[in-house]
């Protein structure tokens, strides 16, 4: 089974065969190009393919609703997964689904294209994916009675996200004592602060503005030991650099987790100089990366994927091969 070359907004042209399409910055670059053929022969997905379409970093309205406009009219276009580009695709293209989800419609993201029975179906998969991850890496119980805080830089699709299954009044105890949120851009902020005050929680927030990585550090410096600290910037991956600089301190017993698993990857090269010193746990974005595409798998091909269990693990194994 091959995997059809990237393409862009302006060389979209009619499916062959059933297609997943993967909308993103570098498409290219991603496992997922050698994951999927494998996953999809242990699916039993017949004939099916990734198709990349790249775009910029917040494209042109135009171009959004151009791809979307496409998988909703192409017969054998079966749907999408969206990176990087969740929040400026559902403000460019809400009003052409029949469908959004509750998740979707909260969170103002598009992480995940369907179609059934000719309605074009808008999801937000990352709330179900980034608490799956989180829960391989973080014991049950590790908040209750901690202290410890949650930094999220970045405040995009990913973060809205994890700081929503972090916030959730059902987990009690068992969530940070305040969860931060930084990023480059005063909007984004506005846009996640619009977002927690809609949710049903008491957990406490905070926004800080971080033009510079020496910002990043500063609010690293006062978090409690054990906290988390989570890259969900895409620098390291979509552009260079880390948020951080070479001197922030991460949090003793703390764990950082980069989003990324592929790029230049600084933000771990930088947790993993201080995983010693600093007694950290350091996660990188492979089961995040896992679940996030098996969720999308399910959704569009319309097939179970245990999250789970034997048969994840299988996935999982296959997916690691091509590590």
């Amino acid at each position: 089974m091959s995997i059809i070359q990237t393409m862009n907004a302006a060389e979209l042209r009619p499916a062959q065969t059933p297609t997943l399409y993967f909308i993103g910055v570098t498409t290219g670059r991603s496992s997922i190009q050698q994951v999927f053929p494998r996953w999809a022969d242990e699916l039993g997905l017949d004939g099916a393919v990734l198709q990349g379409i790249d775009l910029p970093l917040h494209a042109p309205r135009e171009d959004y609703r151009r791809v979307v406009e496409f998988i909703a009219n192409d017969p054998l276009s079966l749907g999408a997964l969206v990176t990087t580009h969740k929040i400026d695709l559902y403000a460019a293209c809400a009003d052409m689904f029949d469908e959004i989800d509750p998740f979707a419609r909260l969170m103002g993201e598009t992480s995940c294209i369907s179609k059934r029975g000719g309605r074009l179906i808008c999801h937000a998969k990352d709330p179900i994916s980034s608490g799956l991850a989180l829960d391989a890496f973080l014991p049950r119980g590790y908040w209750d009675g901690s202290g410890a805080d949650a930094l999220c830089m970045g405040a995009g699709g990913s973060t809205i996200a994890i700081s929503w299954y972090l916030s959730r009044r059902e987990s009690g105890a068992d969530r940070p004592r305040r969860i931060i949120v930084t990023n480059r851009s005063a909007q984004r902020l506005d846009h996640i602060r619009a977002i927690h005050a809609e949710l049903d929680t008491d957990t406490v927030f905070e926004y800080v503005l971080t033009p510079t990585p020496e910002d990043n550090d500063r609010v690293l410096a006062g978090l409690a030991p054990r906290s988390l600290v989570v890259n969900a910037t895409g620098l390291g991956k979509d552009a260079p650099g880390s948020p951080l600089t070479a001197a922030g301190v991460f949090p003793e017993h703390g764990v950082a987790w980069d989003l990324n698993y592929r790029g230049d990857l600084v933000f771990l090269d930088q947790a993993r100089a201080q995983e010693q010193s600093r007694a950290l746990q350091v996660e990188d974005g492979w089961i995040y990366f896992v679940h996030g595409w098996t969720q999308v798998i399910a959704e569009v091909f319309d097939v179970d994927i245990p999250t789970s269990g034997a048969s994840f693990d299988r996935l999982g194994e296959l997916a690691g091969s091509t590590r």
